[in-house]
């Protein structure tokens, strides 16, 4: 049984968390290039239904959502 209850909150400045939960959730669906064609309305979305992930829809930014864009290709290219 997988219980994220001891897991620390997810916020917005970790990108790199949250880079490898989208990685952990989509794994090789998207590759470096489709990872920079996303749309940040639908990163967004996948964001705010992250495990333990306590950000609001509104703080996010732009600047945090490039971040992240980059920080999951960082972890695509790691586990390759």
């Amino acid at each position: 049984m997988n219980d994220n209850k001891f897991e620390l909150p997810i916020h917005w400045s970790d990108h790199e968390d949250i880079a490898m939960g989208l990685y952990e959730k989509f794994g090789d669906d998207f590759d470096e290039s489709k990872i920079y064609r996303i749309r940040f309305t639908d990163l967004l979305e996948w964001i705010l239904t992250l495990p333990n992930f306590v950000g609001t829809r509104e703080e996010s930014t732009e600047g945090h959502l490039e971040q992240i864009q980059s920080a999951w290709v960082y972890e695509w290219r790691d586990n390759q």
